[in-house]
């Protein structure tokens, strides 16, 4: 029997075990405009410097710092967007534009505001340091260096830097394709209409949005029934992904079958049982040389399981290279009481401003509609029992 797991012990299990057997994703090429929240699939360069040349990052009026303060014989103007063979010398000065390349000879920017002019005369009383607002010319990034690191999700900013750097066609890591495997007699299509004993397959949907947030390609198989031939069926075409999510039949009942057909497949299990609310009857292992997650049935059980624990899963396997839980801390509005022993992810509102949290009225973990009030989970430390009002908390973002 393997030992209950804390959470801290299976996360970094399942790091651990994904880490070190994954193989590196194929890399496809893509047109930028596709590429927001792909993975990186090796080190963008640098074509050039970056800045490649010093530039101006206030209107104002280019000098030499050696001269200030003083009165200036004004030579000319620079803009953004153009080149200029101006040459300033002792006690001459270049207006210059925001952006606008900085002309030979000069060697600090006084801003406008802090300067008067008469005719071709300017005059200042400000003193400055050599370089003062002036982007040196390759100071943000040299030519050859890697400006955006493979392993990386793509956000809008490193969008910015392979726009910026001519990358429009961006080299990403093949999707690990996800097969989600929904087991119950009691479960049906969400397009069905239920009988009082059934429930709609949530838990297909949510598992497949929650994927593909991981940036993996869902694949929903029917569901297994509670009987073994069929169950074996299904778990051994979901091997045939690159990662395997089961939800439902994990527990202890009498009909839940799974982990028995699991192991007559010749599944190592890595743990069966996790110090967490909702979702201690979590199975992590491997089977035909794929990863596979027992996700417990209930709707809350199943999305705090995949966001904590499976979904690093996943974004290892796609290629990312260090998976992060996102915490963020809000300070309670409220006391809030627990029985120590678990690690709970708890429904919570968190504020507009991200400053405070209140945990939701919550019936346990099939209560989809407390789940769907908040806005993250509230993450109770397994070792207290209590917080005040005022207290920060971490919180974990829905």
């Amino acid at each position: 029997m393997v030992r209950a797991f804390s959470f801290q012990e299976a996360r970094a299990e399942v790091l651990r075990r994904v880490r070190g057997e994954r193989h590196t994703p194929s890399v496809e090429e893509i047109g930028l405009e596709d590429a927001l929240g792909r993975v990186l699939g090796r080190d963008v360069l640098a074509d050039r410097d970056y800045p490649p040349v010093a530039r101006s990052v206030r209107d104002g009026f280019a000098v030499r710092a050696e001269d200030l303060p003083g009165e200036f014989e004004v030579i000319g103007e620079v803009r953004a967007g153009e080149s200029s063979p101006l040459r300033t010398g002792p006690r001459q000065a270049v207006e210059i534009m925001t952006g606008a390349p900085i002309p030979a000879g000069a060697d600090a920017v006084v801003m406008v505001e802090h300067t008067t002019r008469e005719g071709s005369r300017m005059r200042t009383e400000r003193t400055a340091k050599r370089g003062e607002y002036i982007n040196q010319a390759g100071s943000e990034a040299r030519a050859g260096c890697a400006v955006v690191m493979g392993g990386r999700s793509i956000t809008q900013t490193r969008i910015a830097m392979l726009a910026t750097v001519g990358c429009l066609r961006v080299p990403v890591y093949r999707k690990p394709a996800v097969a989600i495997l929904s087991t119950g007699d009691e479960v049906v299509d969400a397009g069905e209409t239920p009988l009082d004993f059934q429930v709609r397959n949530s838990n297909a949907w949510t598992l497949a949005a929650q994927v593909k947030r991981a940036g993996g390609e869902p694949h929903t198989l029917p569901v297994a029934r509670d009987e073994y031939a069929h169950t074996r069926e299904l778990i051994e075409r979901g091997l045939s992904a690159d990662l395997l999510l089961l939800s439902g039949g994990v527990s202890a009942g009498k009909y839940d079958i799974v982990e028995r057909v699991l192991a007559d497949l010749g599944a190592e299990f890595f743990f069966t049982r996790v110090l967490i609310q909702p979702g201690q009857p979590l199975v992590f292992g491997k089977a035909r040389n794929r990863f596979f997650f027992g996700l417990p049935g209930n709707p809350g059980s199943t999305i705090v399981t995949f966001e904590v624990l499976a979904r690093a899963a996943v974004e290892l396997l796609g290629g990312i290279a260090e998976p992060r839980l996102p915490l963020l801390s809000a300070r309670l509005t409220r006391e809030f009481r627990h029985k120590p022993g678990l690690t709970r992810f708890l429904p919570a509102a968190v504020s507009a401003d991200g400053g405070t949290v209140t945990p939701e009225a919550w019936g346990g973990s099939s209560d989809v509609p407390a789940m769907a009030r908040a806005n993250a989970f509230l993450v109770v430390d397994a070792e207290r029992d209590f917080w005040p009002a005022g207290e920060w908390m971490p919180v974990l973002p829905q």
